[in-house]
């Protein structure tokens, strides 16, 4: 059975009574609301919850302000949808040119129902900015032999070349004219302040978890 898609709000306002009103209010209409009083607390809780909505209180008591916070969190997750509220008049509250693009503009005074409030994040919703696609970061590995790669792995166990020497049949100087030019291909051979065998270890190790 599949579970419906819980829309998570971030709720960021200082008066505790209108902050508990509105959790209650998004509660009550499928919502899962975090409520936070200060963009300190916020951010806590971003980072915990990934809320798909911050609705904010523009004047926190406190800097950063909500347009500050809303700036910073989207900076972090484009997708955000914003709704921005204010006791202010909108002109005064200067929330058509301030904060992220698409943001939404709600009086306090106009909270007169919990549709106030769902309208508001539904239309943040449609005009919330989409992640843009990313392309998968190219293997640091990805110009490696299958033979360098098997090698690698031993090298990643700790082994030493002898004991690859051994593992695989082959010659001491053998392994040691593979390490070398699997060095040379990941471009580690440059760097005398570091090991190029504990960074190609860690290369191994990032690209499959373990060593076999």
């Amino acid at each position: 059975m599949e579970t419906a898609w819980v829309r998570r709000v971030l709720v960021v306002e200082d008066q505790p009574a209108m902050r508990a009103l509105l959790c209650d209010m998004l509660a009550h209409r499928g919502f899962e609301p975090t409520g936070a009083a200060d963009a300190a607390e916020a951010t806590t809780a971003f980072a915990a919850t990934d809320p798909d909505v911050l609705l904010t209180d523009i004047d926190l008591g406190t800097r950063p302000s909500g347009v500050e916070l809303a700036t910073m969190l989207t900076g972090l997750a484009p997708h955000l949808a914003v709704v921005f509220l204010s006791s202010f008049p909108r002109a005064a509250a200067g929330a058509g040119r301030l904060g992220p693009a698409g943001a939404v503009f709600v009086s306090k005074l106009d909270v007169t129902s919990a549709d106030v409030v769902v309208e508001a994040i539904e239309a943040a919703l449609a005009e919330a900015i989409p992640p843009a696609p990313t392309s998968p970061r190219p293997s640091p590995l990805a110009g490696l032999t299958r033979r360098q790669i098997d090698v690698l792995a031993l090298v990643a166990r700790g082994w030493s070349n002898a004991q690859i020497a051994r593992e695989r049949g082959t010659t001491t100087r053998a392994v040691e004219r593979a390490v070398s030019r699997i060095f040379e291909r990941l471009a580690l051979g440059s760097d005398p302040a570091t090991n190029p065998r504990v960074r190609a270890s860690a290369l191994y190790l990032a690209e499959f978890g373990s060593a076999p």
